[in-house]
């Protein structure tokens, strides 16, 4: 049985504090497998003496949470070993950003979500058609992902293609790359607006550098249009 996993990921808490709001959606045709890659990328971590901690890149940059006893230089070999091994992954993605003070409330930020998920679907009916079973793993950690995506995949699929699962980032590599490209993809964006953060040019560097080491590697995996 032929089938597809959508890891989602999203960056920006629900509410308006911060500016923007990102959410990525990472597309796995299970018969390609990942294992081998992701038992590479582990034993990379081992022989360099450093702790395999599921990627989470906002407290990787900012040293919180499990990465607060790591120094710079240890995160940032973290970071690079990461996207040596999504390099090599056969998944691909897309990122949705959005200025939070375009939309007066979350209901309509969450429509416009929702549309643009339907609107992806469409633009690749036959890719998404092909499969018996499309997965779905989200963490839940946020309603008006859930929804949107929800109500999303259920307009435009059939509805008995699809299961749902929750695919925290300590259980699935996958909803990890899901996390680093949501990063990535808001990073580049800050960049082009110069909102850059100091963090940012410590870890990335200027934006030539963030592009050419960091982002043009991502992009290589963006779903075609």
């Amino acid at each position: 049985m032929a089938e597809i996993s959508i890891f989602a990921d999203e960056s920006g808490e629900q509410g308006f504090q911060s500016k923007y709001y990102a959410l990525t959606l990472v597309f796995h045709d299970q018969s390609d497998p990942v294992t081998p890659m992701f038992e590479g990328y582990e034993q990379t971590l081992r022989d360099a003496g450093l702790p395999d901690i599921p990627m989470h890149a906002s407290p990787l940059l900012n040293g919180h949470d499990a990465y607060q006893h790591l120094g710079i230089s240890q995160r940032k070999r973290l970071l690079t070993y990461f996207l040596s091994m999504l390099f090599k992954l056969p998944a691909q993605y897309v990122t949705l950003i959005y200025r939070k003070a375009d939309y007066a409330t979350l209901e309509q930020l969450g429509a416009r979500i929702k549309r643009d998920i339907v609107n992806i679907v469409f633009d690749h009916l036959a890719l998404f058609q092909s499969f018996d079973a499309i997965k779905v793993y989200y963490d839940g950690g946020q309603s008006l992902v859930t929804q949107a995506i929800h109500g999303a995949i259920k307009y435009a699929l059939s509805k008995q293609a699809v299961v749902y699962r929750k695919g925290s980032p300590t259980d699935y590599r996958l909803a990890q790359v899901a996390d680093f490209i949501c990063t990535i993809e808001l990073t580049s964006l800050k960049y082009e607006n110069r909102e850059q953060t100091a963090t940012d040019e410590r870890f990335f560097g200027s934006a030539r550098a963030f592009k050419k080491n960091y982002l043009k590697k991502v992009r290589k995996h963006r779903l075609a249009a």
